[in-house]
């Protein structure tokens, strides 16, 4: 029972997780380095160095990541480049072909006529709108992404607007020349800046050589073109203005400014290109053509009409065009291969980058989760043995009864060869000599408790033999204050026996009082009254008609008189001890109730806490053994005892379980007479205490009950039949005499003295029920002359038994005495065998 009884506490050990602190008197501190969680502490090793190299390889791949875009960027507006190009081109044709119908414009007077000329330049009107509706197209999205180019597009794209609106206008507003071809070299030249945008940064100047070939080479382009429109105007207006010559010479020159600048930053291929192309019989012819032109302008004559030179001149200008278009391609092509190889890179370098943080990180992360999986399995090994293992053990050691139980120490969770291990392996070892020290100190209290055990075996049999000692002179005594001696002395034996039995439970040994059959909780009682020193001042308020199994009885007794010790020794003489019993749920509850000093509420709990929880036998449990064998006593029958502060004393609850009570045993033939009640006690059921003298301190009571014979427990649980007159008294040691009187008809004669339940409180006898029916208390039997019975003497029966309970009890003390104990020093893992 003492084992069951401690299993809840060690149970309460057993968690899943086990979060106890291990530093209680400190809290944690999230700013404190050291009182970081290892998991923290490793998470901030692998964080703070990944975190570095993120920051690094972000700087890194922000860089190429912009370098990737620009270059991106610049090659969407490279190629956008053939577009705007195109649309140069077909600009310029409108251009040179508006500059030479201007003056046949002028010249008309008739609507045909001007309607005519305007129909001969639709054809390059629409192939211009054609060219700008693609260069939107193309230009909307790259515009988007970026804003400078976007700013420059929409100066170029208003300049086309405006040429849009002098079509409109120029033949019904008169507009000067210059005007009008004003607005197309301002729509050209806001192209060619748009052509000339494309920025691929300063670590390129490869890629910006080649934003400077096709860019001047359309500048020389354009300027051939507006030489060519000079021409063409002076050849259509049948001569030159006085202007005219001093134009072209500008025009040329910026025509050779823009080609020397183009040889400096062309490839040699593309030079050589050139040279082919100009030195082609259509290129050189137009060519030579060109410069009789313009040598006939500063003498004032005309050699070629307009058709032949836009004839000649618009093919020079289709060759210029193509060689423009694969200069243009080349940019496009080197600059596409530039963003896609440095895409690549870029690429490359942050898979890479990011390759090497995962297999860093994965590194990082399998130690990491090695070292916290090795701490946290220490961990909980280390909590497991300090609350679950090492608990435990103790427990089972303390409570042994017999040999040392082999107590088995678990292997170290971590087999790891490092420091962590060599760690774990240490823990073991202390759990080894942890668990060697509490076997060496199991066989030290065992055999402390075995010499306990044959101490209080000896002391046993002297106060027995001390009790047939007192008998025999009790039984030869006629002097009535000798007698009252004898059975002071006779108390004080009983009060030795249970002393001896209080051992026995120091040493956790059952006693050896049993009973085979349940009995009284009434009855139970008033033996536990009977085994004090101040039994008279007991008073019995209520008792519950409960039995006690018979097992439980003889161990229920010392509880209870350990606890009526308590009572009476710790109030004044003067003052009663209330006791009552009733029904709770499916077992009892019984209250203990004195008028004493009482406790503080500190002494209170830990007294409380000394019943809720058995402690180990030690130099404390000698000073306060009553409470501790009322602890062990109720722990192993699973009785709860719990102090509770009255008014002006303290009141002992007992809550009996429904396991130790049992039914009412079956009647007996023989007439079973009440308990014997001790002197100067007396028992209500339910009704108020009779008017009873009350011991005094310093005083002797005026009357002293006549008593043939001490009142002890066994004689108050194992009542005898009664006895006929001049016998030894209601209850005696010597157990029942057989001789019944009876009646003539066979019947048991009525009591010469009535059965009364005392007095009330005016002073007069109260009647028991059905207590004088002898039918009630003997069954109905045929009338028939019964047999002369010759019973024993009653003294030479008793002194039978009481020899024969000696000599039970000496070879009980005999069996004891020679308990084998296990060699000191052994235990199964803690040390040497």
């Amino acid at each position: 029972m003492g084992a069951a009884h401690q299993t809840p506490e060690v149970s309460a050990h057993r968690r899943r997780r086990f979060d106890v602190r291990v530093v209680p008197h400190r809290r944690r501190s999230a700013f404190r380095l050291r009182d970081w969680r290892m998991r923290t502490k490793l998470a901030a090793v692998l964080v703070i160095p990944s975190v570095a190299f993120l920051v690094m390889a972000g700087v890194q791949t922000q860089s190429l990541v912009g370098r990737a875009s620009t270059l991106g960027d610049f090659a969407a507006q490279v190629t956008v480049g053939e577009e705007i190009t195109y649309l140069v081109h077909m600009l310029q044709q409108e251009r040179d072909r508006t500059a030479g119908e201007l003056p046949v414009l002028r010249a008309s007077a008739d609507e045909a006529g001007r309607a005519a000329m305007l129909g001969s330049l639709q054809q390059y009107r629409d192939a211009t709108d054609d060219a700008m509706r693609a260069l939107r197209e193309v230009a909307e999205p790259v515009a988007e992404a970026d804003p400078a180019w976007r700013d420059t597009y929409s100066v170029a794209s208003q300049a086309v607007q405006q040429v849009e609106y002098i079509r409109g206008v120029m033949a019904t507003v008169v507009l000067s020349d210059d005007t009008i071809l004003g607005n197309y070299h301002r729509a050209i030249e806001g192209l060619l800046t748009l052509l000339a945008q494309p920025a691929p940064g300063n670590d390129r100047p490869d890629l910006a050589d080649a934003v400077l070939r096709y860019v001047q080479f359309a500048r020389a382009k354009d300027m051939s073109a507006r030489v060519r429109a000079e021409v063409y105007a002076a050849a259509r207006d049948s001569g030159y203005s006085a202007d005219g010559g001093a134009r072209l010479a500008e025009l040329r020159a910026r025509q050779l400014t823009a080609l020397g600048v183009f040889r400096i930053a062309a490839t040699n291929g593309q030079v050589a290109r050139y040279d082919e192309m100009t030195v082609t019989p259509l290129f050189a012819a137009t060519s030579e053509l060109e410069d009789r032109a313009i040598a006939q302008i500063a003498a004032g004559r005309l050699v070629l009409t307009g058709g032949q030179w836009w004839e000649a001149s618009d093919n020079r200008h289709e060759l210029l065009r193509q060689y423009e278009a694969e200069v243009l391609a080349e940019a496009v092509q080197q600059a596409q291969a530039a963003s896609s190889t440095q895409l690549r890179q870029t690429l490359l370098l942050i898979g890479a980058i990011i390759t090497v943080l995962l297999v860093a990180v994965l590194i990082s992360v399998l130690v990491g989760r090695s070292l916290a999986r090795s701490i946290r399995l220490l961990r909980s090994q280390a909590l497991r043995i300090a609350q679950v293992e090492l608990p435990e053990a103790l427990s089972r050691l303390r409570s042994v009864s017999g040999g040392v139980p082999p107590i088995e120490v678990s292997p170290a969770v971590v087999r790891s060869l490092d420091e962590i291990g060599e760690l774990a392996e240490a823990f073991v070892a202390v759990h080894r000599s942890a668990v060697g020290v509490a076997v060496e100190q199991a066989n030290m209290r065992r055999n402390v408790n075995a010499m306990f055990v044959n101490l209080a075996r000896r002391s046993q049999v002297l106060v027995e033999r001390q009790l047939e000692l007192l008998d025999d002179l009790e039984r030869e005594e006629g002097d009535p204050d000798q007698l009252e001696n004898l059975f002071k002395l006779d108390h004080l034996a009983a009060r030795m026996r249970r002393n001896d039995e209080s051992l026995l439970v120091l040493a956790g040994t059952e006693s050896t009082r049993r009973w085979n059959r349940p009995i009284g909780l009434g009855a139970v009682l008033l033996a536990a009254s009977a085994e004090i020193e101040q039994y008279q001042r007991v008073r019995h308020e209520a008792v519950a008609d409960l039995y006690v199994v018979g097992h439980a009885v003889g161990e229920l007794v010392h509880l209870l008189a350990e606890l009526l010790e308590n009572a009476t020794a710790f109030s004044r003489p003067d003052t009663v001890v209330q006791v009552m019993a009733r029904v709770e749920g499916h077992g009892a509850v019984l209250e203990i109730a004195d008028q004493g000093i009482g406790m503080t509420e500190t002494a209170l709990a830990e007294a409380n806490a000394v019943l809720a929880s058995p402690p180990a036998a030690d130099v404390a449990t000698v000073e306060r053994m009553g409470l501790f064998v009322v602890s062990h006593l109720a722990a192993r029958h699973g009785i709860e005892v719990r102090l509770h502060g009255g008014v002006g004393g303290l009141v002992a609850r007992i809550r009996l379980p429904g396991a130790l009570l049992a039914a009412a045993p079956a009647p007996s033939v023989d007439p079973t007479p009440a308990p014997r009640i001790p002197a100067g006690m007396t028992a209500h059921q339910g009704g108020r205490p009779g008017p009873v003298e009350l011991p005094v301190a310093g005083r002797r009571p005026t009357t002293v009950p006549r008593q043939t014979h001490p009142v002890r427990a066994e004689t108050v649980l194992a009542p005898a039949a009664a006895v006929p007159a001049g016998g030894g008294g209601w209850w005696s040691r010597e157990g029942p005499s057989g001789a019944v009187p009876t009646t003539g008809v066979g019947q048991p004669a009525p009591p010469t003295v009535p059965v009364t339940a005392g007095t009330n409180a005016q002073g007069l006898p109260m009647r028991v029920p059905m207590a004088q029916l002898s039918s009630v208390s003997q069954p109905a039997r045929p009338e028939q002359q019964r047999p002369v019975r010759h019973d024993p003497d009653p003294e030479a029966v008793g002194g039978m038994l009481s020899k024969l309970y000696s000599g039970v009890r000496r070879a009980e003390a005999e069996e004891t005495m020679q308990i084998p104990v296990q060699p000191s020093g052994v235990w199964n893992e803690g040390g040497p065998r």
